[in-house]
């Protein structure tokens, strides 16, 4: 069903789901995605499980997204912290309403990197995070306790916007944060494959 942004500030779409042993997924679309975007990859690496997928409410040009950036790369960190915790919030109060645990992310590019931001500034408000084509969030990395929180890190060997490094940045930050971090490289450019989508649907099966 959807929900209209007065009803909880994000333009979302929930689907109850049919397996109470799943956690719930948080469907975060890339940049000029929706709410609706990622729900068949949702319904395909984690068969029954509830699904919240909410529209990022900035935009740019007409393309949604999550937070502003200055340049490709180059992330608003005011506006991405802000937007961060209003996200939080949202997830919040979409647990209370539907009865949910925590969930897990599911982001891909704009919405993975806003939900490393989550794994950074509010912890709790995930039960972990796949991370599809993610870069470091912020600059500086953030010290925060993340012990045992799984996360899968997918990025492509081949990607123009995320370099190498920086995806291998941000798994060392959570890492050492005390994340249980997956990090793998693919040989694929910004876009997902195949492989991503048995990867992820091994992982989530597992955790």
């Amino acid at each position: 069903m959807t929900a209209t942004a007065a009803d909880t500030g994000f333009i979302h779409v929930f689907e109850p789901g049919s397996d109470a042993a799943r956690k719930p997924l948080l469907l975060l679309h890339g940049t000029g995605g929706d709410e609706r975007d990622l729900l068949s990859l949702g319904r395909t690496v984690a068969p029954g499980a509830s699904l919240l997928s909410p529209r990022g409410k900035v935009l740019e040009g007409a393309a949604p997204r999550f937070f502003r950036r200055l340049a490709e790369g180059v992330f608003d960190e005011a506006d991405l912290i802000r937007r961060t915790h209003e996200l939080a919030d949202f997830i919040e109060e979409a647990r209370s309403r539907h009865g949910l645990p925590a969930p897990i992310a599911l982001g891909f590019s704009n919405g993975a990197n806003i939900a490393a931001s989550l794994l950074l500034l509010r912890p709790e408000a995930l039960a972990g995070a796949a991370l599809l084509r993610a870069m470091p969030p912020f600059r500086q990395p953030l010290r925060v306790d993340l012990a045992g929180k799984p996360v899968l890190l997918l990025s492509g060997l081949l990607d123009p916007i995320v370099p190498a490094a920086g995806a291998e940045a941000l798994a060392q930050t959570l890492a050492a944060d005390g994340a249980t971090v997956e990090h793998r490289s693919l040989p694929a450019s910004h876009g997902l494959t195949q492989a991503d989508i048995g990867l992820l649907k091994d992982w989530l099966a597992r955790v």
